[in-house]
């Protein structure tokens, strides 16, 4: 079959996408950037400042950092960097914590003169670590998205700066040309050997940690609840297996995921229901593949216009992303698969994001519903929500840039209005 225009560029989208973290992924940035400050100093600090933006502190002031002990914040999150962190790992920087660091972690704490502050300007995303011991002081700073390490300097000299312009960047590659038509026939024709690796990976990985949180334990239980409940359909399984992975994983499980659109409940949100489905179906290895390709691009679509961070919960891209997957799946064209998203979407876009905790779950688990809802309502009688009705546009890329901009402008003012309730003002 023949390669679509963009071919190259989707599966760089994906390979720039798909990459394994462990832990939360705001809290892990920190922790990065607090590795890597401490690398460049090349001693221990006495005395640390973290500048961070609202959505950073959102999205780490109630989530465990794993590999701490079960610290949570933001000094949990830079001491772990400082004192255990191997900051060539990037968002696996945690993962090799030993026990007495984790001790060492909670005497850093007691013993370091650490301050926290919001960051000057309106990046949403932005982490800036200064650490000083021995006479020296050292910085990183990391902006737009978790891994974006734009400077590093060790007092006055800059040991590594990237190039920044005032208008943020996702990510390196152009992401404006994906569209639901072409991620569909990109799904169709792609070589199985281009993608194969990473996505396996996404399922080995985002499997694991659900079934870690369906035993129960973590979190809130969300999706140990929805089975004990709800019962043994595929539906319900689908929606428990992810909304599992998050009970584990918001609260601490030491366990890696693969990420989408820098989220961790996101890739699990995307991915896992189109496993359980592929599961339930007998698909083949090669079907569940091409399916997950499908959900996972038009994540990344909706994403894109949205920002990495916001007050728009990203539970509801990603629970729209596995509907269309199964869609596909299912044998769905572009007709049905357009559909169900623009059906998804008209449900339940409103659902804020008031940081990243437990309640998670249970969002995941509604998001779920709402790509189902959505493809089932289209399956059924090709019903639909219609031209005009709310935010819905006649067109499903119309539809999701209309979402973008509920989310990216409208949803400003929420944004900053949830951080303050969250802080207390």
């Amino acid at each position: 079959m023949e390669k679509t225009p963009n071919y190259d560029c989707y599966v760089q989208i994906l390979k720039e996408e798909l990459i394994p973290a462990m832990g939360c992924t705001e809290p892990i940035a920190i922790a990065l950037a607090a590795a890597k400050a401490r690398e460049a100093l090349g001693a221990k600090p006495l005395s640390c400042h973290v500048e961070v933006s609202g959505n950073i502190i959102k999205n780490v002031k109630a989530v465990t950092v794993p590999n701490t002990g079960g610290l949570k914040g933001i000094e949990a999150a830079t001491a772990a960097g400082i004192v255990a962190g191997k900051a060539d790992l990037d968002l696996e920087v945690l993962s090799q914590v030993t026990s007495e660091e984790i001790a060492a972690m909670a005497a850093f704490l007691k013993e370091c003169d650490m301050t926290v502050e919001p960051a000057l300007g309106d990046r949403v995303f932005y982490i800036r670590v200064t650490v000083s011991g021995g006479g020296h002081s050292a910085s990183c700073e990391i902006m737009d998205f978790h891994t974006n390490v734009t400077c590093l300097r060790k007092d006055n000299e800059v040991l590594f700066q990237a190039e920044v312009s005032d208008t943020p960047k996702n990510d390196q590659s152009d992401r404006s040309v994906l569209s639901v038509e072409e991620i569909i026939k990109f799904a169709d024709c792609v070589d199985i050997s281009d993608v194969s690796e990473m996505i396996l990976r996404q399922v080995e990985y985002n499997t694991a940690i659900s079934a870690e949180g369906l035993k129960g334990g973590w979190g809130a239980e969300v999706g140990k609840t929805i089975r004990a409940v709800y019962g043994d359909d595929v539906a319900i399984r689908a929606k428990a297996a992810a909304a599992a992975g998050s009970d584990a994983r918001m609260s601490g499980c030491e366990m890696p995921v693969v990420i989408v659109s820098g989220s961790g409940n996101q890739g699990m949100t995307t991915s896992l229901p189109v496993i359980e489905y592929a599961r339930d179906m007998n698909a083949t290895e090669e079907q569940l593949i091409r399916a997950l390709v499908v959900a996972d691009l038009v994540t990344i679509h909706q994403k894109t216009s949205i920002g990495r961070l916001s007050a728009f919960c990203g539970a509801v891209s990603a629970g729209c992303g596995a509907a269309a997957g199964i869609a596909y799946l299912k044998g769905g064209d572009y007709e049905v698969i357009a559909h169900t998203i623009v059906n998804a979407l008209g449900i339940c876009s409103g659902m804020i994001c008031d940081g990243a905790k437990p309640s998670c779950a249970a969002k995941i688990a509604a998001a779920v519903d709402a790509g189902l809802m959505g493809y089932h309502m289209y399956m059924h009688g090709k019903r639909q929500f219609l031209d005009g009705e709310g935010i819905i546009k006649k067109g499903v890329e119309n539809t999701i840039g209309n979402v973008g901009r509920l989310a990216r402008e409208g949803m400003r003012r929420t944004d900053e209005e949830i951080l303050h309730i969250m802080v207390g003002q």
